[in-house]
């Protein structure tokens, strides 16, 4: 791992970052609950293009690079999301407080992963971090607007549910960071491997099955716009780097 204290400036950047737009998010739909809506779902399409064409052109190619099995691991991830979300989808299917209060913490359990992936990923390297902190700091606007509506619906009023929607998605991403730090930075080149395997997995899933479908399902006009020019940053900034 080269150069650790600038690594690790790069993760607490962007994990700061991060909770920043999860908060102007919240700010937002706030003050303006037209806009944020219609803008959510073109924030989300453009995050699933970039988390889709981080892992399958950098990710995970790097992951397999270190250690042969990361591909096994990178199907952890996607099976861990999976049915981590299959948890909270039928445990949401009770009572409206329940509803807010269940996937809200769904989404703080996420946001603290997002977190992880960061420090993960920069720990490969700037380039693997960049691409992958982009996409989830873009997406993290989505998210602050989806959890304070979740608690507005589960009957929380409308400034206690800023500040339980920041504290649940905001802050739960630079901590998230901060505790995985010390860990990740103990690992050998093979076991960063691994895990940077289950983060591609990760990266995949919430791209595929968590954004995308969310964002259709809104069918908004030029949403494919938005994903095939999250695809296309990435891809230029992979290319500009490799040849």
């Amino acid at each position: 791992m080269s150069d650790n204290s600038n690594t690790f400036t790069w993760i607490a950047v962007f994990a700061i970052i991060a909770a920043v737009v999860n908060g102007l998010g919240i700010l937002i739909i706030f003050k303006n609950s037209k806009w944020a809506e219609k803008a959510k779902t073109y924030f989300m399409c453009f995050a699933a293009g970039v988390l889709i064409s981080t892992p399958l052109m950098l990710a995970l190619p790097q992951a397999i690079q270190k250690n042969f099995y990361a591909g096994f691991f990178a199907l952890l991830g996607f099976l861990f999301m999976f049915f981590s979300n299959e948890l909270i989808r039928r445990l949401t299917k009770k009572e409206v407080l329940a509803f807010g209060i269940v996937a809200a913490e769904g989404i703080g359990i996420h946001s603290f992963i997002d977190g992880i992936i960061y420090t993960v990923t920069f720990s490969i390297s700037i380039l693997t971090g960049f691409l992958a902190a982009s996409g989830l700091v873009i997406h993290e606007f989505a998210e602050g607007i989806i959890t304070y509506t979740l608690f507005l619906k589960g009957g929380v009023k409308k400034t206690t549910a800023m500040l339980y929607a920041f504290l649940v998605a905001g802050c739960t991403t630079p901590l998230g960071a901060f505790v995985a730090y010390p860990l990740v930075n103990r690992l050998n080149q093979s076991s960063l491997g691994l895990m940077l395997g289950f983060v591609a997995g990760v990266l995949i899933y919430i791209s595929a099955s968590h954004l995308l479908p969310e964002a259709r399902g809104e069918e908004k006009k030029h949403s494919e716009l938005a994903f095939l020019t999250g695809v296309g940053l990435s891809l230029f900034i992979v290319l500009s780097k490799l040849l």
